[in-house]
């Protein structure tokens, strides 16, 4: 049984239906693509499998480690663990980088029934996630995403990953707005922490350079709020040389 399955999921968004019967699954260990053109729906799924609120499940479950969380609150979600990073990171004005981390760990070891992490270690973590991510030690003292380019802020986000260490990770559409130099980093700390911790990742994206370098096993096109195509790597070669326009033709035979 997958880590993290999605049933027959329908969602609803300002009374406009944008998940229509969608199913995937994505397991511990296992990088899992998610592709498709602009409006399928992507994003959606990602928010709502992290629990957005403003979006209403009108069928279907979403099921994680044998628990229905289709109700869950996010903060439920993530201390059992869950994690997304976001396609557009908020800056929080007046909470430190530093601040933040610490927070967001002990909420994570206190749900595992663990004591709070001593300051030492606590610096010991974070000094090693930043090396990882490329993070310079100066942002500690800086606002959380305060002024940040977009570049910065979606190694934040990967320095986060890199110190809750997840059980699985939904990357929405992390590479966009990324130079080269950022790409490599962000995936250089998608895979470390993949490798260290059976990390399962669903990756979502438009593009294929990232999936250069972070490899998937399995590959998902969706289109209109379902998936309708799934393989391996072959499914980001095809969409890298004939695009999309294939996908709507096959949907539209089908439908």
């Amino acid at each position: 049984m997958a880590d993290l399955e999605i049933r027959n999921l329908h969602v609803r968004a300002a009374d406009k239906d944008i998940l229509r019967g969608l199913d995937l699954t994505v397991s511990k260990g296992e990088i899992h693509a998610l592709m498709g053109p602009n409006g399928s729906g992507k994003s959606t799924l990602a928010n709502v499998i992290m629990g957005q609120p403003n979006l209403e499940v009108t069928e279907g479950q979403i099921i994680f480690k044998g628990q229905d969380i289709t109700e869950a609150d996010p903060d439920e979600r993530a201390r059992m663990g869950l994690f997304m990073a976001f396609q557009y990171p908020v800056s929080i004005p007046g909470v430190t980088i530093t601040k933040y981390l610490r927070m967001v760990m002990n909420a994570h070891r206190e749900a595992r029934g663990e004591a709070e992490v001593s300051l030492k270690d606590f610096r010991k973590l974070v000094e090693q996630a930043m090396e990882l991510t490329h993070v310079p030690r100066e942002f500690s003292s800086r606002y959380l995403n305060e002024g940040f380019s977009g570049g910065e802020k979606k190694r934040l986000e990967i320095l986060q990953l890199a110190l809750q260490r997840p059980e699985i990770a939904v990357l929405d559409e992390t590479d966009s707005g990324l130079d080269i130099d950022a790409l490599n980093t962000v995936a250089h700390g998608v895979n470390t922490v993949a490798a260290e911790t059976d990390l399962g990742v669903l990756i979502i994206t438009h593009y294929q350079r990232i999936l250069h370098l972070v490899a998937p096993d399995r590959v998902s096109i969706m289109y209109e709020g379902r998936i309708v195509k799934q393989g391996g790597s072959e499914l980001v070669e095809q969409l890298e040389r004939e695009g999309y326009g294939w996908v709507r033709d096959e949907a539209a035979a089908a439908a």
